[in-house]
């Protein structure tokens, strides 16, 4: 068999596919995962398992989807005992050292009623900043004498959380959020700072980002969107209240976290680097969801938009993936594909209760002719499935309660063809496609959201 891979799978926290410079993305500089892209490949067609933390993280570890558990936002379920015990087994880690292995991760977990030590890593540290990629890039430049999986789990650009819950609750906040994240606050305070010099006037004309194209608040907007809005206050009176001001240093934020974790990225790209590893190492770069990022005036996530459930994925491997590439073909899941990924290219037999797809062809670029026609999200509000073509949204409750996005001439989703009798065909096969991955896996939660086509 040939040498089997080191992987470093790298996670950084709410950072949508477009916020990267290599992504086109002008307001913001990722010079080291820009390095990843141009010394491999940039999957377009990611999706997370659920645009929110925990519920995505549970997937990246497991490979199971949220509902496997009946979990559908970042609390946690009642889980049978023999279930639980079952997941926690099964875990990436324990795949992992089963197949001779080191498994080792550092940084955020943020997964329900489990650590990463339950799902069979060695937990090298709690920090989920500076400190974590310099533990990491320790780890690297260490000897080591089997091969290994680095779990590299960095927060931000999630600090960009707290701007509109500290807006909502005031600076001097009671609100448990804002209470107990004192260094979340700080960085978010250095990442709303202007350049030095330079006056309210030229900062908002050539320094700060734009408004995003969809804006504002589409008109036929599922009720469903709405009532998530309203249960959390602070993003209702963000949307209600804020102007366009706000909105933009809201952007601007974003992209000043973003480049943090990017020097973070560094740290660790630059420790593989002179670890000597690198030649033999598969390096996989993502996020467990995105973020609103201003458009339809929201911020946050939870959302089926692309902006909060569509992930960057960056793939380095020396000599099997290509240098420099963009691939806009294969629609991933990596919530559901890491763990299969991880485990055939150990040289293991992934479990035939895992739905999701080995990435080793699509990195080899073969092209395998079977690979999926769509892939699926789960969110508290709904279900998402991306087809090759279109995006079909479908919620639980109001009068509006489906979408449907031609993601070939609308990227930015503002056209809801659902309601359209020459698109009735198109939907109902989507409908159809959503409540076949419903029963496949066995989502019962899910069943709310399965339509009979017309």
């Amino acid at each position: 068999m040939a040498e089997r891979p080191n992987i470093v799978v790298i996670l950084t926290d709410q950072q949508h596919s477009g916020m990267m410079s290599c992504a086109g993305n002008k307001w913001v500089e990722t010079p080291n995962m820009d390095r990843l892209a141009a010394r491999g490949t940039r999957y377009e067609r990611c999706y997370c398992t659920s645009p929110v933390c925990s519920p995505s993280r549970f997937s990246l570890m497991t490979g199971y989807p949220p509902s496997h558990i009946g979990q559908v936002d970042n609390a946690l379920p009642p889980v049978p005992e023999a279930l639980n015990t079952a997941v926690k087994q099964s875990g990436l880690g324990h795949q992992m050292r089963a197949l001779g292995y080191r498994a080792a991760f550092a940084g955020k977990q943020h997964f329900p009623g489990m650590t990463a030590a339950d799902l069979g890593f060695e937990y090298l540290c709690q920090d989920e900043r500076d400190v974590c990629a310099e533990t990491c890039a320790d780890f690297l430049l260490d000897d080591q004498d089997a091969p290994f999986l680095l779990v590299v789990s960095l927060i931000n650009p999630h600090d960009i959380c707290y701007m509109a819950i500290r807006a909502y609750n005031g600076q001097e906040s009671d609100n448990r959020l804002v209470r107990n994240a004192k260094i979340e606050l700080e960085e978010l305070d250095a990442a709303l700072a202007w350049p030095d010099g330079v006056d309210e006037e030229t900062f908002f004309a050539k320094h700060c980002p734009p408004l995003p194209a969809n804006f504002e608040i589409p008109p036929e907007e599922p009720e469903a969107v709405q009532k998530l809005a309203d249960l959390r206050p602070f993003r209702a009176a963000a949307r209600a209240n804020w102007t366009e001001r706000d909105w933009r240093l809201h952007r601007w934020a974003y992209a000043r976290l973003t480049e943090r974790v990017d020097g973070q990225v560094g740290v660790v790209l630059d420790a593989l680097t002179a670890s000597g590893h690198a030649a033999n190492t598969l390096v996989l770069f993502s996020s467990d969801h995105g973020d609103m990022d201003a458009t339809r005036r929201m911020e946050h996530k939870t959302l089926l938009y692309d902006e909060a459930s569509r992930v960057p994925l960056l793939a380095v491997w020396p000599g099997v993936v290509g240098a420099g590439d963009v691939d806009y073909e294969h629609l991933i899941n990596n919530g559901l594909d890491l763990l299969p990924t991880c485990v055939e290219l150990a040289g293991g037999t992934v479990p035939a209760d895992r739905h999701g797809r080995s990435l080793a062809p699509v990195l080899r670029r073969e092209q395998p002719a079977d690979w999926r026609e769509y892939t699926v999200a789960e969110s508290e509000v709904g279900r998402m499935l991306r087809s090759r073509t279109h995006k079909y949204n479908c919620y639980a409750t109001g009068t509006r309660r489906e979408e449907l996005f031609d993601m070939r001439t609308d990227p930015l989703e503002r056209v809801n063809l659902a309601t359209l009798p020459e698109h009735q065909t198109t939907l109902n096969a989507h409908r159809a496609m959503l409540a076949d991955w419903i029963a496949t896996v066995g989502d019962a939660i899910g069943n709310a959201y399965a339509i009979a086509g017309e």
